[in-house]
């Protein structure tokens, strides 16, 4: 495969084939007219293919997207399609083929939900039927075949697949990329581990995150440094099974910590953007950690440095709903208890997904501190956002300390880009938010023995509601936080905005 004179080899996962073609010393800020060629045959753009050019821009970051929870476009004939509402990124990508180039983003940040392995769209529930009838789990995927046809059925949406290939993309998994309240506990993985088919799941979900997303996130350096992504592309044969092996490893604990690290960081000139793995780091045996220590030492040395922006990502929220917050650090209490209200409250974990950071309360806390530190030294950044996902609402809320920092410290959560849940969730959502409901169970948590709060957190703006993306339009040591809205005539519709560092913090 060559793209502007420049080649790969495929490799080959069972039956298919991929290619990684690194593109290094390319002009800086220019943009770059390319094709790609498979064999000498031109295979994108299509031929006759109406959107604009497709180019490389090595201009710099000025304008981030992010969002989360991306379910698949149902195809027109299929019964129901799209009863979930309009889809924000083909909307955005839409919009985007009508803009000049400069006002075209410059990357785009996916925070988890990629794909769903477990509510798949009623064309793959159909395929996977005809594939293995009969066979469990039905109407899910477990084979890499499988979570294959999933990401082909999302990616190949042309609006989507245009917007890809001129946006540099980064991306980490959250539950559904590989099933819903993935490593929520000990209990729920020793669940999992007793289905006959749940072995080849895992090994497959990781494997097709590997090829699909992982390596995408990783520079020139770190691909030339990476022993598996050397083997895999020197193996001249079906690399399938290693493939898997190394999945199934990077699954296990092994002396509180795991042995593949998922998070990343990327630079963008004076941006910083740190992605933390939420979901495939967190220590489940003895005490309950988000990431391990090891990991969490990794994240501490990178988050340090001279720059103006620091952008966490993380798909789950570090600052949610306050009531919310509380109820799931009474939660990861109560489940730890002996007896009949250890099970009561790991029912209850399960059955209402507390699973977020405050249901690690011990990563809660040194994220909060990590934060602090950043933002209290000589040269910290402007502002550290913490970009999130997975709650099926948006909104911005600002962090405060006793010890005041220097950076504007802000959670910004965009959730989902397609994929709205049933409306009873926008009421549940909304109280959530409630003082007297988040007074009250504070008070419960200072009676359980939970620490008191090592930040202050106030909403900004929001909730909102409904399939949405958001961007961060950086100038200099100043940003500006947008929100939009996809609506089925409108299209995309402005519903938040704020400019970074804030200059009114109680505005909402």
């Amino acid at each position: 495969m060559g793209v502007l004179g420049r080649a790969a080899r495929t490799f080959q996962v069972g039956e298919q084939h991929f290619a990684l073609v690194v593109i290094e010393g390319l002009e800086p800020g220019a943009s770059i007219p390319y094709a790609v060629a498979l064999d000498g045959v031109a295979v994108w753009p299509e031929p006759g293919a109406a959107a604009p050019q497709c180019r490389i821009r090595t201009q710099g970051v000025q304008k981030v997207l992010f969002g989360s929870c991306r379910a698949a476009k149902a195809t027109p004939d299929e019964l129901g399609a799209d009863k979930v509402g309009p889809d924000a990124l083909d909307a955005y990508a839409v919009r985007m083929q009508t803009l000049p180039e400069p006002e075209w983003p410059d990357a785009l940040l996916l925070l988890g939900d990629q794909v769903y392995a477990d509510e798949p769209t009623p064309r793959i529930r159909e395929w996977l039927a005809q594939r293995r009838a009969g066979q469990e789990p039905e109407g899910e995927v477990v084979s890499f075949r499988e979570y294959a046809e999933l990401y082909h059925e999302s990616w190949s949406d042309p609006e989507i697949r245009w917007l890809m290939s001129n946006v540099p993309t980064s991306m980490i998994f959250d539950d559904h990329d590989v099933r819903d309240d993935w490593n929520t506990s000990r209990t729920w993985r020793e669940q999992m581990a007793e289905l006959p088919w749940w072995r080849q799941r895992i090994r497959a979900g990781l494997a097709s995150y590997w090829v699909y997303q992982h390596i995408g996130n990783l520079g020139p350096g770190e691909l030339a440094r990476d022993p598996l992504y050397r083997k895999v592309t020197e193996a001249g044969a079906d690399v399938q099974g290693m493939l898997e092996d190394f999945a199934e490893q990077a699954d296990h604990e092994v002396d509180g910590r795991k042995p593949t690290r998922w998070s990343y960081r990327r630079d963008f000139g004076r941006i910083r953007l740190l992605v933390i793995d939420t979901r495939s780091g967190r220590i489940l045996d003895g005490r309950r950690l988000m990431v391990g220590s090891e990991e969490f030492d990794w994240i501490e040395e990178n988050a340090a440095g001279d720059f103006d922006h620091l952008l966490i990502g993380s798909s789950l929220p570090w600052l949610m709903p306050h009531a919310l917050s509380h109820f799931q650090s009474l939660n990861e209490r109560a489940a730890g208890l002996p007896g009949w209200r250890g099970r009561l409250g790991e029912k209850v974990r399960q059955a209402a997904d507390l699973e977020h950071w405050p249901a690690f309360r011990a990563s809660f806390e040194r994220l909060a501190r990590l934060i602090h530190r950043l933002g209290t030294t000589a040269d910290a950044p402007s502002t550290i956002c913490v970009l999130s996902g997975d709650v099926h609402h948006s909104y911005a809320a600002r962090a405060t300390y006793a010890d005041p920092t220097k950076s504007e410290v802000l959670q910004l959560v965009c959730s989902p880009v397609h994929n709205d849940p049933p409306k009873i969730f926008r009421a549940v959502f909304a109280l959530s938010w409630a003082t007297p409901i988040a007074a009250a169970l504070r008070r419960l948590a200072n009676r359980r023995g939970i620490s008191a709060d090592p930040v202050r957190w106030q909403k900004v703006s929001g909730p909102h509601f409904g399939n949405s993306i958001a961007s961060l339009d950086i100038d200099g040591r100043a940003a500006r936080f947008t929100l939009e809205s996809a609506r089925e005539e409108q299209g995309l519709v402005k519903v938040a905005e704020l400019d970074l560092p804030l200059q009114n913090p109680n505005v909402e």
